[in-house]
């Protein structure tokens, strides 16, 4: 893959409010606003999902699940389109605080990704919105205003976002929790596959385009989760639990399949050519994501059937 430039632009008072904010915050304000990044990352939103589908409310999980994996794929579609660069490429007064991949450099726009619009804020918007939607719950509508609310504004504190890249962000977010799943439930539950199949070729539309490694991620964890959906519809079936000790042991085991499959699934390809950026390297990530997710969400649940066993004979 050739050497990606991306596009340079920008309102005049994103920067000046970038700055201003920067200097007047300080590095203890930055400290602590930063730490709401985390509420728009993978690892959040594995814990959100993996503690809702394995062990409080499957339900809930599919719904949200659904609009997370769509909103995961949505954002590098458009950052794709944009290749918008990262306001710190272009502007010197702005420091990158908190760098998308901490391991590369911050400059390595392969590695960073793109700026337009906000991965984080679209996150954050979507899986919020989305316990909101679902619940119906005073107290899930505050969380969606908000946690959205400061995720984005951590992320253009760190130097990371333009404003408006945060405000399209939630504005997709917003759109994904009322389109998706208008659209879902015009299909019964024994057709659900239907509109699962037309959501993720719609996202194949990307493998013509797309060049940063986060698309072919989400396109992976959106396969992965649909076959895993209706793969346990139709076979595993299992039951929620709300016992405590079943609930850690079904997420820590989780956890492990998670971060141990995926480790596992690099081991036969060089360093080099998983960051390599070349097509063939992110068809590769595409289906070690898709195998991970479906053996984490499809397959693993079936050990949950020793629980009823093991249960019996206590």
């Amino acid at each position: 893959m050739g050497v990606v430039v991306g596009n340079s632009f920008w309102f005049d008072f994103e920067v000046e409010l970038m700055e201003f904010l920067q200097k007047t915050i300080g590095d203890t304000g930055i400290s602590i606003i930063s730490f709401f990044s985390y509420f728009g990352e993978e690892l959040i939103l594995i814990l959100l999902l993996g503690f809702l589908f394995w062990c409080y409310d499957k339900k809930a999980a599919i719904y949200i699940g659904t609009n997370v994996m769509v909103g995961l794929v949505f954002t590098p579609l458009i950052k794709n389109l944009f290749w918008r660069r990262r306001p710190y490429f272009d502007h010197e007064t702005i420091k990158c605080l908190r760098p998308v991949d901490k391991k590369a450099d911050i400059y390595d726009i392969a590695a960073q990704g793109f700026s337009f619009p906000s991965g984080h804020s679209t996150n954050s918007a979507t899986v919020y919105g989305s316990l909101a939607r679902f619940y119906k719950k005073p107290v899930f509508t505050v969380v969606a205003f908000i946690l959205p609310l400061l995720v984005g504004l951590s992320r253009v504190i760190v130097g990371c976002h333009y404003p408006t890249d945060v405000l399209f962000g939630w504005l997709s977010g917003a759109l994904i929790i009322f389109v998706i799943p208008a659209l879902v439930r015009r299909f019964s539950e024994e057709k659900r596959w239907i509109i699962y199949l037309i959501i993720f070729l719609i996202s194949c539309i990307g493998l013509l385009y797309c060049k940063t490694s986060d698309y072919y991620t989400g396109l992976g964890l959106m396969g992965g989760f649909f076959l895993s959906v209706e793969f346990d519809r139709r076979v595993v079936k299992f039951e929620n639990t709300r016992k405590p000790l079943w609930c850690i042991t079904r997420l820590l085991g989780g956890f492990i399949i998670y971060f141990a499959l995926n480790t596992l699934l690099k081991m036969p390809f060089s360093k080099e050519f998983l960051d390599s950026g070349v097509f063939l390297a992110n068809i590769v990530r595409f289906i070690r994501y898709t195998i991970v997710a479906f053996v984490t969400i499809g397959v693993y649940p079936l050990v949950f059937r020793v629980e009823k066993v093991f249960s019996k004979n206590n």
